[in-house]
């Protein structure tokens, strides 16, 4: 697995390095804002479960670094938007200054906007692959980054600040902002293959659905247990920035059982895998084991 892990990570990187923007020029100061917010650091799960999915179905081509680092792109935008102090004001972003705070608030307005535009070019230069097949990779990234999915979750999210939030609502807001775009991460790696069947799609749908919303309760766990050094952004920012989370409703334990429940039903939903799927089988188990 480790070096599964090393090998995805070198070639999404190696990806992103030749798409994204040299810092030079005159827009240099944008570019190299592009730069921060991605190389920064990062677990880049979302590209592993990309992986993950192509592996679970058929084997990892040429497309899937292009494909993983367009979600990455994706991911990178979403994170630079939610830091700024008109979304989540988090001045901390894996253990570094948030990009607003590195450069300024304008500049990283448009460097995630950059970012998101970038995403959907690199999808418009897979090669080798059905144009059909190319759409529904469009299609599946809209769906987990915009108003069905992402962009949704952040909304509800604003608008429960300070508010009292019930459990359900609590999930359905994580399951667009977090869940979707893990969800799409997954599908995306298997249909950029060519080889997915409907069965096979639907069950990994089923296990992104489970295994984001286990991220997200992990997440709130951290956010309370771990050290700020840890997890890279301040300790229990969440709570006090008076957001509704798994553990502040739930408990501490509870929430821990939720993760194992979920957990349980995303390795359920590959029951029909063979050994194919033992990538996303170890990438959930690290979801839900993970301490940073």
């Amino acid at each position: 697995m480790e070096n599964f892990i090393l090998n995805c990570h070198k070639d999404v990187n190696t990806q992103l390095e030749h798409i994204l923007p040299e810092a030079t020029g005159s827009a240099q100061r944008l570019y190299d804002a592009i730069r921060y917010a991605v190389f920064n650091g990062g677990k880049r799960i979302r590209p592993l479960l990309c992986y993950g999915g192509a592996c679970a179905v058929g084997q990892i081509d040429d497309n899937t670094a292009k494909i993983a680092a367009s979600i990455e792109m994706m991911h990178a935008y979403s994170l630079i938007h939610d830091d700024l102090p008109s979304m989540d004001d988090d001045t901390l972003r894996r253990g570094k200054p948030s990009c607003h705070i590195e450069y300024d608030e304008g500049t990283a307005i448009l460097a995630g906007d950059a970012l998101q535009s970038l995403a959907f070019q690199q999808l418009t230069e897979l090669g080798d692959l059905d144009a059909v097949v190319n759409l529904e990779l469009i299609k599946l990234l809209v769906r987990g980054s915009g108003c069905q999915g992402m962009v949704a979750g952040q909304a509800i999210d604003l608008a429960s600040t300070a508010t009292e939030i019930d459990l359900p609502a609590l999930v359905e807001m994580h399951r667009f902002k977090t869940a979707a775009m893990i969800e799409s991460s997954v599908l995306m790696g298997a249909m950029g293959t060519g080889k997915a069947t409907e069965d096979q799609l639907k069950a990994l749908r089923t296990f992104g659905t489970s295994i984001g919303v286990a991220f997200q309760i992990q997440d709130d766990i951290l956010d309370v247990e771990a050290a700020t050094e840890e997890i890279g952004k301040k300790q229990g920012s969440d709570t006090e920035g008076l957001k509704a989370t798994f553990t502040s409703l739930l408990g501490t334990q509870m929430a821990k059982d939720n993760v194992n429940e979920l957990f349980e039903n995303s390795i359920k939903s590959l029951e029909d895998f063979d050994s194919s799927a033992d990538r996303l089988r170890s990438i959930a188990n690290f979801i839900v084991t993970r301490t940073f």
